[in-house]
């Protein structure tokens, strides 16, 4: 088959399995199946650029980076609702309706709570996509909505010209996913979902909003050239049948039908995959629509009905700690069974002590529940005159509920972490971190080999890993694969590592890639730095008192002590590599801008570091020098504004030579 047809073919498989399972929940296609055919088409295309379309399914995972939004024009505003929050409410404004069209027919939808957008088709091709803004001026973000996976890029029988309007969104399970993710992170967390998926389709990196995950639903049509309706459900179906995923409305005649869908939309919300804040009811008639007109802020034959917050009391029976793999001692409340949202809620966040104390909330109490942007279950407070007798305040732990570790409270912020370097809650992420690039770099072990490990009993602490058997791991892969023997002998290269990556890679809290050379330099071994007390450490150049305190804290712990002399037994190296002869550049501090051409950025670092210099990544008025590369930029602006003296990449090597 000619490459060109082959692609086609290939393009029109991959669009149709893509509908058939981002729109309509209807996958006919295997994940493997997928995947390679996926692949072929990408050899394809690189083999010859000539034939990539901008509709291709290889363009879905995200383009170049961006510097900024482009501002768009909307040919035709998208204008906001108007906000009704009684049935009063909404019957005056079905009246007035009346007045100017006999016997309305209305459309009531689900109000999806998330980011609104126009996309641009011009003879079936997506594009352009743009966000709402103020609903004349909005910002182009094409290249982020190319990575919804329900957004077509290429139409059937499309008129030349066509703009639709939509509502992204992140659907329940993505949001829940990505907190998650974000919290072993130690990320600050998304409030709601409309949050996320805003933050998701303004990221200048369309990468990033490829693994977000975001959907859309369409609810308007906003221009359709050579084309005349009569009513709003007309060009809904028109537009599903054009292979949108298309919001679900009903008609209805009245008022009391109105009601009722409004009603049954509030009972059934828990089922969605999407988050809502409301029900639109529309005038469905397009003719009548232009005899109402629009006010200068919304139209006049639409309203969002809003539903009322929903709250309920219940008792709080038992408050639960559970330790992430950041080591957070997070508290939950375990309450009688109440419905919430359309879902029975069984448990609520309580977010930390000061948020507990806050609100003197104790066992036995009944509290106002809700669902904090309808998706999670929150304690609002306590109803105090029906605390039962005895009820006392309830303080999280000093010990970790896991390992029994001391806790500590984050010195910025209201966490309080389990300071374990062996706690079971941690371990996956720890060894995670040791195992890193800038820490003792041991290529081969993934996530799913750790989690495999740590299932099968094989490693309880990083130390572990030292001890690991080609039969142990021989288990995790098939018969004859090499991959065992290759993580093995990288384990055992990691053994001769600097000092200053073991300092970073056991995981103290405040110490970075930086802070464990600085402190290596200092100590020489690793023996000498855990002797130091907190005096003796914040006499070395850019550890603070915080630091210092979580460094001495650390060293002291029973489980940090154990996992040290399991890297001893194991042949870690203990001592520091990394003697400065030449000292040429103590007391100075240098920061780097702009793009080098002799060196990465860690290159350049590590030439400053090894004459005992030190690389900053702001500039200030204690900053030595400043080394300005090609397209210098801010920084190179605040180095003129203070008078620090810049170098040309020139004079820099000079210096280094």
């Amino acid at each position: 088959m000619e490459p060109k047809e082959e692609v086609r073919q290939l393009t029109q498989i991959l669009n149709d399995a893509n509908y058939r399972y981002y729109v309509l929940d209807d996958p006919t296609m295997e994940d493997y199946e997928y995947d390679r055919l996926l692949r072929r088409l990408e050899v394809l295309e690189a083999e010859h650029p000539e034939l990539l379309t901008p509709d291709s399914p290889t363009q879905r995972v995200g383009g170049k980076a961006l510097s900024q939004f482009e501002k768009v024009e909307h040919p035709v505003p998208l204008e906001s609702l108007q906000d009704v929050f009684s049935l009063e409410e909404l019957a005056e404004f079905t009246d007035r309706i009346r007045q100017t069209v006999p016997a309305p027919v209305f459309t009531v939808e689900p109000k999806v709570d998330g980011l609104s957008v126009a996309l641009e088709y011009v003879d079936g091709r997506f594009v352009r996509g743009a966000t709402r803004g103020d609903g004349r001026i909005g910002e182009d973000v094409t290249q982020n909505l190319r990575t919804v996976r329900s957004i077509p890029m290429k139409l059937e029988n499309a008129p030349h010209r066509l703009i639709v309007r939509g509502e992204v969104f992140m659907p329940k399970r993505v949001f829940e996913a990505l907190n998650v993710a974000r919290e072993e992170a130690g990320e600050p967390l998304f409030a709601n979902p409309r949050n996320a998926a805003a933050g998701s389709l303004r990221q200048l990196d369309p990468k990033i909003a490829a693994k977000r995950q975001l959907d859309i639903l369409i609810f308007n049509l906003q221009l359709c050239e050579g084309r005349d309706f009569s009513t709003h459900a007309e060009t809904l179906d028109f537009l599903r049948s054009l292979q949108f995923k298309v919001i679900p409305y009903q008609l209805c005649k009245g008022l009391t039908e109105i009601n009722a869908r409004i009603a049954a939309i509030n009972e059934s919300r828990g089922s969605f995959s999407y988050d809502i804040d409301g029900a639109v009811v529309k005038l469905n008639d397009l003719e009548g629509r232009r005899l109402l007109g629009s006010t200068a802020k919304f139209p006049r034959w639409a309203a969002a009905y809003k539903y009322p917050p929903e709250i309920k009391e219940t008792v709080l029976r038992q408050i639960v700690v559970q330790v992430g793999r950041t080591g957070v001692l997070t508290p939950k409340a375990v309450v009688d069974p109440v419905r919430l949202a359309g879902t029975t809620v069984t448990n609520a966040t309580l977010h930390n002590q000061d948020f507990i104390t806050e609100k003197d909330i104790r066992v036995g109490d009944t509290v106002q529940i809700r669902k904090a942007g309808e998706i999670i279950p929150e304690i609002l407070g306590v109803v105090p005159e029906k605390r039962p007798e005895g009820a006392v305040p309830y303080r999280l732990p000093a010990l970790c509920p896991v390992c029994g570790a001391p806790v500590e409270r984050d010195e910025e912020g209201a966490a309080l972490r389990c300071t374990g370097a062996e706690c079971p809650a941690q371990l996956s992420r720890n060894i995670a971190h040791f195992v890193s690039r800038d820490a003792m770099d041991i290529e081969g072990l993934g996530s799913a080999i750790v989690d495999q490990l740590i299932a099968a009993g094989h490693i309880q602490s990083p130390a572990d890993l030292y001890y690991l058997t080609l039969e142990q791991l021989s288990t995790l892969w098939k018969n004859g694969d090499k991959a065992p023997k290759k993580l093995l002998a990288s384990i055992e290269a990691s053994k001769t590592n600097d000092l200053s990556r073991l300092i970073y890679a056991l995981g103290i809290r405040q110490v970075g890639a930086k802070a464990g050379k600085l402190l290596a330099r200092a100590f020489g071994t690793l023996d000498e730095l855990i002797t130091a007390d907190e005096e003796r450490l914040t006499g070395i150049p850019d550890v603070g008192a915080i630091t210092a305190r979580s460094i001495a804290s650390w060293f002291r712990s029973p489980q940090s002590r154990h996992m040290i002399e399991r890297l001893r037994q194991a042949g870690v190296n203990f001592t520091s590599t990394a003697e400065i002869t030449d000292r040429r550049f103590e007391g100075k501090t240098f920061v780097l801008t702009g793009a080098l051409t002799r060196f990465t950025r860690e290159e350049a670092t590590e030439r400053i570091e090894a004459f005992g210099g030190k690389a900053s990544g702001s500039v200030s008025k204690k900053t030595t020098f400043v080394v300005a590369g090609e397209n210098a930029g801010s920084k190179l602006r605040k180095a003129n504004e203070l008078g620090v003296p810049v170098l040309t990449e020139d004079e820099f090597l000079e210096m280094l030579e």
